[in-house]
């Protein structure tokens, strides 16, 4: 009777770790994310292209057209799947909502990886590290020492981002606005009808680079969180296989050598531009 009992319980367990090895891989097998794309044979990319050197628009050939450090990374990861690269330009806090309702494949747009994103949206590995800065105009430049410097300011951020964040928690005292597009709130800050605008680090030197008389850093510190300083591609989380093939390509271009290449054509770019 024992050992009846313990065949039927050797038999049993074959069975149950079969069964979770076919249900293991027909959950791969579901994963159809990469064949999706090159099916339609388009890569569809989200970006705000209000962010350069990331993402901007320029004129080519009497058409408007986006470009960028994204976009050109983006252009490696159609050329790695054999498809043609579509831009879907719409505003920042509208991408994930984009991704999420499949109108888009995956968000390139200086996107960082926080936790509460991450709740609901799977991130490549990193490419960009961040740092952030008060943007300010040139006159203002030593106006805003310390933080008890922007008390009762009108201080810009864009809608939804990091900087958002790090400008409600760490400028106490300053009222911030927010804006679904960047460009606006810098257009604001020349006018004059803000003090500052959040931005990143390199965001701010690009538009120190293209107009020195009119911005400038301000030396009042921000901290950048831990988990805010990462810019990542954001994909489904059901699209494994193609957060593996944009892994692998991020991996290729940067042993290569490529993505810091990418990075200063995409700010000789804009500077060419006048964006």
């Amino acid at each position: 009777m024992k050992k009846t009992f313990k065949k039927a319980l050797g038999i049993f367990g074959a069975a149950l770790a079969l069964s979770l090895v076919l249900a293991g891989c027909s959950s791969q097998s579901q994963d159809n994310s990469v064949k999706k794309i090159q099916d339609k044979k388009t890569l569809v990319v989200g970006t705000s292209a209000d962010y350069a050197p990331f993402e901007f628009p320029i004129m080519q050939n009497g058409s408007k057209k986006i470009v960028g450090y994204d976009m050109m990374i983006a252009q490696k990861i159609a050329d790695d799947l054999g498809v043609k690269l579509k831009i879907e330009n719409t505003e920042f806090p509208s991408l994930i909502s984009e991704l999420k309702n499949n109108k888009v494949d995956l968000i390139m747009a200086g996107m960082v990886s926080t936790s509460q994103r991450k709740k609901v949206v799977a991130f490549s590995k990193s490419y960009y590290t961040v740092q952030n800065v008060l943007l300010v105009q040139k006159k203002d430049a030593d106006k805003f020492n310390s933080v008890a410097d922007v008390k009762d300011k009108q201080i810009g951020a864009q809608q939804t981002t990091t900087q958002e964040s790090i400008a409600k928690s760490q400028l106490k005292g300053s009222n911030v606005v927010t804006e679904g597009v960047l460009t606006s709130l810098t257009t604001e800050l020349s006018q004059g009808k803000l003090s500052g605008v959040v931005v990143e680090n390199e965001i701010a030197n690009n538009y120190i680079k293209r107009y020195p008389d009119k911005y400038a850093i301000a030396k009042v510190k921000l901290t950048t969180p831990k988990d805010q300083r990462s810019i990542n591609i954001a994909v489904r989380k059901s699209d494994k296989a193609l957060l593996k093939r944009v892994n692998q390509q991020l991996t290729k271009l940067e042993k290569n050598g490529q993505l810091d290449k990418m990075f200063k054509q995409a700010q000789e770019l804009q500077l060419k531009s006048g964006k």
